[in-house]
């Protein structure tokens, strides 16, 4: 079984705080947990730590994604179907709810329930009982549901969206999921921990970030969360072949935000940065970092690219690359 606990990565005040109210929460009888978090924040990374540290770890733990099967089929699938129920019922299905008996079913983006569908879950965790469709008696099931959503849903239900007797009853007990912009260091601590499993996976040996790189993702705002922090660093370990990590691997739209953020903006708001000229403040911002790096080792190329956390000859590339030095 995967060690989930060890990939919740960080040391920053709110995670430290969130690995103690998970293991309170997976304690407890609690059979409702609410997760909310942004896009990539890591919702079902918590929503199995909690199964696992819990007395159901030995039973199932289903993953449901509300938003992915099609409303039409949701029902059927959480809730099983007796033979002749429908057209093309041909014989009697169990529902995930019901394998997951004396488990926990993780329901993500719970706010894309359609309104029947939340009255029967009410119901259920009211009851802890069920009916399959088509069924006449009921099912009873032991089961922990945990939810999660990268919305407000006290928003949903002033909006008429979501049901709110089913908020309330979700809302027992809450977890909030930092997003990564706000985690401070721990961007450069979940960095390296991707580095080392990519390392492995990747049979390579890239050594870490470049200092400029990891100015880099200090600065930028991680809109995807630890999720994008991930994917964008296994690109990197597919398509660069440099034993470090450099600026010029990082996709424009990440440069382009970040160089936007650190350029003063006229009264109107708008980027002082002109049109166009991205390229060229990217390569004039790298130009600065390489030509600091050399005065402060009065020109040695070995202890520039120590210090810049490069190779000489990836140094010596970069500088030919911006002009800073001649074939």
């Amino acid at each position: 079984m995967a060690d989930y606990k060890s990939e919740l990565v960080g040391t920053h005040a709110s995670i430290n705080s969130l690995r103690g109210l998970i293991e309170k929460v997976a304690r407890s009888p609690a059979r409702t947990v609410l997760i909310y978090g942004e896009t990539g924040t890591g919702k079902g990374l918590v929503a199995r730590m909690i199964h696992q540290a819990s007395s159901r770890a030995a039973r199932e733990f289903v993953d449901i994604n509300c938003a992915a099967i099609p409303a039409s089929l949701l029902e059927s699938e959480l809730f099983g179907h007796e033979r002749g129920a429908f057209t093309g019922a041909v014989e009697r299905k169990l529902g995930l709810i019901e394998a997951a008996n004396q488990g926990s079913v993780f329901l993500d983006e719970i706010r894309e329930l359609d309104p029947p569908l939340q009255t029967k879950l009410l119901s259920l965790l009211d009851t802890q009982q069920f009916r399959r469709v088509g069924a006449v008696k009921p099912t009873k099931v032991d089961v922990r549901f945990i939810a999660a959503t990268n919305k407000v849903l006290l928003s949903e239900v002033s909006a008429g969206k979501f049901r709110e007797d089913l908020y309330y009853r979700l809302q027992v007990v809450a977890l909030n999921l930092p997003a990564l912009r706000e985690r401070g260091d721990d961007v450069l601590t979940l960095a390296r921990y991707f580095i080392s499993k990519y390392n492995v996976m990747y049979k390579r040996a890239i050594t870490g970030l470049a200092p400029e790189t990891a100015e880099v993702f200090l600065r930028y705002a991680w809109p995807g969360n630890v999720r994008e922090l991930e994917n964008l660093l296994e690109r990197i370990f597919i398509l660069e072949e440099d034993d470090v990590i450099l600026p010029s691997h990082l996709p424009d739209r990440i440069l382009r935000s970040v160089i936007a953020g650190a350029v003063p903006r006229p009264a109107d708001g708008a980027p002082a940065l002109p049109e166009g000229n991205f390229r060229e403040a990217t390569e004039a911002f790298q130009r600065v970092v390489l030509a600091r790096a050399l005065e402060a080792a009065d020109g040695n190329l070995q202890t520039a690219a120590t210090r810049l956390g490069l190779s000489r000859h990836a140094l010596r590339h970069q500088m030919l690359k911006l002009g800073l030095a001649k074939a």
